[in-house]
Parts: C-alpha cells; structure tokens; sequence
C-alpha cells in the first residue's frame, strides 16, 4: 500500500517563499528602492569629490521608474526592413519666390519669430534702434541659462547619463561580492519499459543556496537540498522517497588568484566611479564656460547689429547730402556713387549680421533643450569678472593641484601598476582549497522529509595543486601590462605638460584681452573724433574721406565689443583651465572669494 504523505513541495516551496518574499518583494518597491540606491551613492560619491550634488538635480525620477515598466513594441520595431521616405523628384514640388518680394520685410518677420524685433526701417532711413524683444518671447539672461540648461540642457543630461551608468555599473559589482540567493527546481521524468509493461518516475529536486565571495579569493556557498521521487505506476509499495540536505562547500585559492587580485573588479569599479565623477564635475564647468561664449557671442552680435544701424543711417544722411550737391553741380557724379555704394553694402553687411543673430539665438535654444518654436531673447546680463593677480608659476601650481582630469590620469597611473601585479599573479601555482560539509535526512527513513540528521553528517576537503607547467600567455600578457604603464606614463607627463602650457597660455591671454580692450576703447575715440570733425568740414572734404572714416569707426566699435567678450571669454577660461571655476546646484557660476559676480 502506497505511503501517505503530502505534496513533496509543501514544506519546501513554503520555506523558499518566505525567505524570498522579503527579498523580491514587488515591482514597484524594487524600482524605488534601486533609485534611491543610486542617488545615495552619487550623493557620496559627490560628497567624496567635494563636488555640488549631483542626486539633488535628479528631480524627475518618473521616467526611470517608468523604464521598469513593460511596454508593448510596435510592429514597425519588429520589422526586419523598416520603411523609408523618399518620394521621387516627380512627386516633390518646388514654389520659386518673387525675386521683387520684399526681402527686408521677411527678415524681419524672421526674426520677430525669433523674439527680436528689429527696427521699423531696415534700410536706414530712420534713427539707429537695438533689437528688441517682442512681447510674446520668453527672456533668458545667463544665470536663468546655466539653469535651463542644467534641467534641459541635452549635452549635460547625457554627461550625467554616463555618471549614473557608472554608479549602476559599481552597483551590480558590489551585488556580486554580497550575499546571492538562488533558488533552483528540477523537475524529472523517467520511464522504462519490460515486455510492453511500463514503470513511470516522477523526480523532483529543489535547491535553496546561498553563495558569498571572500574577500581574498573563493567563494562560500550554503545549499538546502530537497529530493522528492515517486513511481507513478508501483509494481512495489514504498515506491515514494523524499529526503532533504543541508550542504555547506567552498573554495579558497592559497597562490594564484589569492589576495587583493580577487576583488579587482569591485576596486576597478569604486575608482570607475570616482574617475566619472571627476569627468562629469569637470564637464559642467567646461559647458557653463561653453554656453557663457555662447551667450556673450549672442550679444556681441546684437551690439554689432547696433553700430551696423548706426553707420548705415549716417551713410544714408551722406547719401543725401551728396547727391542734393551733384544736382546743384558742386559735386561730381561720381561722389553720389562713392556714398551710394557704400550705403548698399552696409545693407548687405546689416543682412548678414540679423541672418546670424537668428541663427545663433536657434542654435542657443538647442542647447538649452527649448523648442526650437519657442521665441527667446536674450537680455543684457553679464558676467564682469575681475582680471586675476597670478604669475605663470602660480597658475601652473594650480592647475596642477585642481585640475580633475589630471588626477583622474594620475590615479589610472596607480590602476596600470595594480594590473601589472596582478599579471604577475597570474604566473603564480594554482593552490586551492576545498572542502565540503553534508548534513542529511536519515539514510534508513525513505521519507525523510525534512527532518535532517546530525548523526548521518559527511564531508570532504581536497588540496588541488596545478603547477605553471604552460604560462607562455600569461608571460606575454604581463610584458604587455608592463608596455601599457610605460606608455601611460607617458602620458601623463604629456597631459601634465599639456595642462602647464594651457593655463599659461589662457593667463597671458587675460592680458593680451586687457591690452586689446584699451587699444579698440582708444581707437573708437580717435575715430569718433575723426568723424565729427569731417562732419564739420563736409564741404572742403571729398566723399571717400568721409566713408573712410566711417567705415573705421565701425570697425572699431565691433573691434572693442569683440574685446570686451574676448576679456571675459579669457578670465573664465582661465579659472577653467586652473580648474577654479565652481558651478553650483542649480548649474550657475559660483563666484570666487574676492570676485564680484
């Protein structure tokens, strides 16, 4: 008579829910739980960097939590050739413009889109006016830029992207050296066959194991082993066994593999980390500096369109002037067109220079993440910062304290050194250990269940010695590790080099700004001069002379407004280059002790 007994699974299945149960638990907390994991390391990690933190700008998690979630993809995702489109030529359509439209008038209306209104009369018949905003648009000045960009800006989401993908890269590192859990079922059936009578077995086994890594080389591993087998078809009673195990093994490398080598990843992955935090650190100053050159360029355009507007409604008034005295025969013709010539290609300059400021206001809001649909102006907010008191050794001494990505270089120094160790490791006698140890079910009861017998306990050790009869490869690899140091030696020494020579190179251009700055100021004073006075002898001076100077005092109105960008284009570049520039929370400039923001 067949034995009584219960699903074989119950007690089993049962004790592997409530162990895992507190582990899984359900979607949702998992999600949120690896979230917040990932912020508290950053957050460290930040703290480790003395760096603002980056965990604190990670205000919309939703589109992480949302990642976790499973959707269905589309049939075209699915599609081995996705469609493409491209009509003939015979299906396109091409409208010509009239080439009598009025040209002016569109540019304006382009720029008014834009969020700039220009001047009534693009022609310069009337006074000279700066580009103004238009009612609808949306004003931006460079702190509110560092800000958009740092919540939109797509150049330095993707940075942060690459820091956070590091600290899940060191994340899953560090779950492999904790404790695992794995539960595995094994579900087997068997039939043999005697004369057309057949004998079916139902086997089933359970595994609950828990593995650990040490610290020095070898895992541990703890297994609960639970069998279960039954004749479905008995010829015999007591065709039903279960019996149950609690198994503890490991394994320790003595010689190679033993020591530091064994947690190489989780070292490589800690610094992996450190080294992302530098890189991103050091890209939010590089782009706040970038987008500073942006802004500035926005502006000195804007001002060159200004004195372009000024010039062409003087050349217009000379224009005038000229050809009311060719009619009256105290000029000759040829004076009208001298003025005249001029009046059209400061037309021509005036065009070129709104074309752009359109172009670089579209370009801005791309890398501010804005639509580019969206009208903005920029308003006149800067940074004038101080010329800075160094000498090239102090510059170089602080560059080659501050700077990150020097250190970032250094410290892979260290990891180069820490793999030719290793390499050397590798060389080493293979010398383990391992043993086992196995506390069953009683041997004589075939339904066993999970009463374990102390009594019944078995183990195992073996020695295992393999000698380095065949290293060849690990010789090679070694001289190659040995190779790589050499050459990142190297470079380092060149990257130091390289650093030295740029921030000199960035101190001396503060000052060669300065210098052009008091020239072009000197300049625009010499040449207004110019102008004035030819105003007051127009009648005893030919019409060249006059657009002569005019044209010089243009050129050094935009050669000064270009100085004054190129001054605080070289001070911040500067504090980059010493790597002293600090950005704050929100991704704005943080002004130095002594600076005036």
């Amino acid at each position: 008579m067949r034995h009584s007994h219960v699903n074989p699974f119950t007690a089993s299945t049962c004790a592997c829910v409530a162990l895992l149960l507190p582990i899984a638990g359900c979607g949702g907390f998992r999600a949120k739980s690896i979230e917040e994991r990932i912020n508290s390391t950053l957050a460290k990690t930040d703290d480790k960097i003395r760096a603002d933190g980056l965990a604190s700008t990670r205000t919309d998690k939703s589109q992480y939590r949302n990642a976790l979630t499973p959707t269905k993809l589309k049939p075209s995702s699915l599609s081995h050739a996705p469609g493409t489109t491209n009509p003939p030529a015979a299906a396109l359509v091409f409208n010509p413009a009239n080439e009598k439209r009025d040209v002016a008038e569109r540019l304006r209306r382009f720029a008014a889109v834009e969020g700039v209104i220009l001047a009534e009369s693009f022609d310069g018949a009337s006074p000279p006016a700066a580009p103004q905003p238009t009612p609808n648009a949306r004003q931006i000045n460079l702190k509110q830029a560092f800000e958009i960009a740092q919540r939109t800006g797509r150049e330095l989401l993707n940075a942060e992207d690459e820091y956070v993908m590091a600290t899940i890269r060191l994340l899953v590192e560090r779950h492999l050296w904790g404790p695992r859990l794995f539960n595995d079922t094994t579900v087997g059936l068997a039939g043999t066959g005697t004369g057309g009578n057949f004998e079916h077995a139902l086997d089933i086994i359970n595994s609950l194991r828990v593995t650990q890594r040490l610290p020095y080389g070898g895992e541990v591993e703890a297994a609960w082993i639970v069998r279960a087998a039954d004749q479905l078809r008995e010829q015999t009673t007591g065709g039903y066994r279960q019996s149950s195990s609690i198994v503890l093994s490991g394994s320790i490398p003595l010689l190679r593999g033993a020591g530091d080598i064994a947690r190489e990843d989780l070292i490589q992955s800690e610094r992996n980390l450190i080294y992302q935090a530098r890189s991103f650190e050091r890209f939010r100053r590089q782009h706040l500096v970038s987008l500073a050159a942006d802004y500035f360029s926005i502006l000195q355009t804007r001002s060159t369109i200004t004195n372009q507007q000024r010039q062409l409604y003087s050349l217009r008034s000379l224009e005038k002037s000229t050809a009311a005295k060719v009619d009256a025969g105290r000029l000759e013709a040829f004076e009208l067109g001298i003025a005249s010539n001029r009046v059209q290609g400061a037309l021509s300059d005036l065009s070129s220079l709104v074309d752009r400021h359109i172009f670089e206001l579209e370009r801005f809001k791309i890398r501010l993440g804005l639509s580019v649909d969206e009208a903005i102006t920029i308003t006149e907010d800067i940074i004038d910062l101080p010329d800075p008191e160094a000498d090239m050794v102090q510059a170089a001494n602080l560059a080659l304290e501050f700077r990150l990505d020097l250190q970032n270089d250094r410290d892979r120094l260290d990891d180069a050194r820490r793999t030719v160790s290793n390499a050397r490791n590798l060389l080493l006698p293979d010398l383990r250990l391992a043993g086992t140890i196995g506390i069953p079910t009683p041997v004589d009861d075939p339904t066993g269940g999970l009463a374990i017998s102390a009594d019944d306990l078995n183990y195992g050790a073996t020695a295992t010695l393999s000698l380095p009869l065949d290293r060849e490869n690990e010789r090679l690899n070694l001289r190659s590790q040995m190779v790589m140091l050499q050459r990142l030696t190297r470079d380092y020494e060149q990257a130091r080099d390289n650093i030295i020579v740029a921030v000199r190179d960035t101190l001396r251009g503060v000052d060669n700004a300065r210098i052009q700055l008091i020239i072009a100021e000197k300049q625009v004073e010499i040449n207004r001069e110019r102008v004035r006075g030819n105003k007051l002898r127009i009648d005893t001076i030919n019409t060249q002379t006059i657009v002569d100077s005019e044209n010089d005092l243009l050129a050094s109105e935009n050669q000064r407004d270009g100085a004054r960008t190129a001054l605080r284009n070289a001070v911040l570049n500067y504090l980059l280059a010493s790597d002293q520039l600090r950005v704050g929370r929100d991704g704005s400039f943080v002004p130095l002790p002594g600076m005036t923001p």
